[in-house]
């Protein structure tokens, strides 16, 4: 197959390198969000890096869809956005509707405006219910609760892009797998982070045309997750 180019995580800018949030199921078909449900949703653009544009929103009820345009690979020339669904845990969406109200439902000004600091992508923060629309746009916030959302929507792109290359390498090609889940394993920053590509983990592991050294791996990168199998 050839050799395989070097990929690099979206950690700049728009990305993030911790991964910090559990998610129960990704890559699936985006569909539309239920009506009339609460919803917090981030978007970022920036040029230059990987995904250079992504938009994660995510609904009361723990439904979330994502838009990306990140490559699969550095010298992907062809257009490879995709729109994706998955579930995150209640936990997890009681942390962002909590803070959404700690950022006043984004109302006002969140952004610093202050010359001196660097640019790291366009974001936009955006609450919509039954009663309010709100949203604000910002390079960098000194609010507590805008900079924490941020982290969290940040975490939320850079595990789905994860999830999206390890869907991609099985289908594709399956000797690029371990060196995948390796980079994954590095990037975690405690092992029970897996949890939130334990579906496309599952995968691997059942497929008998895998490898074994990368469907060990993946059995091992479960296990520390606390995710049965």
């Amino acid at each position: 197959m050839g050799e395989r180019p070097i990929r690099v995580s979206a950690a700049l800018g728009c990305g993030s390198i911790a991964l910090l949030l559990p998610l129960v199921s990704l890559m699936v078909v985006a569909q539309a969000q239920p009506p009339n449900l609460p919803s917090v949703s981030f978007s970022c653009d920036f040029p230059g890096s990987d995904p250079a544009h992504y938009v994660v929103s995510v609904s009361s009820d723990g439904h979330g869809n994502y838009f990306s345009n990140g490559k699969l690979s550095p010298d992907s020339e062809s257009d490879q956005s995709v729109t994706l669904q998955f579930t995150a845990p209640q936990p997890t969406v009681a942390r962002i509707f909590d803070l959404a109200r700690k950022a006043h439902y984004f109302e006002g000004n969140v952004d610093t405006k202050r010359k001196n600091i660097a640019s790291t992508g366009e974001k936009t923060l955006t609450y919509v219910d039954g009663k309010k629309n709100t949203s604000a746009t910002y390079n960098y916030s000194t609010v507590p609760a805008v900079q924490e959302l941020t982290t969290v929507f940040q975490n939320l792109s850079s595990m789905l892009e994860f999830g999206r290359r390890l869907e991609y390498d099985l289908r594709y090609q399956k000797l690029a797998l371990d060196e995948e889940l390796e980079r994954l394993q590095e990037a975690l920053t405690a092992p029970s982070d897996a949890a939130v590509v334990a579906p496309i983990l599952e995968k691997i592991v059942n497929d008998s045309s895998v490898l074994n050294g990368a469907r060990a791996r993946a059995q091992r990168l479960l296990l520390g997750a606390g995710v049965s199998k």
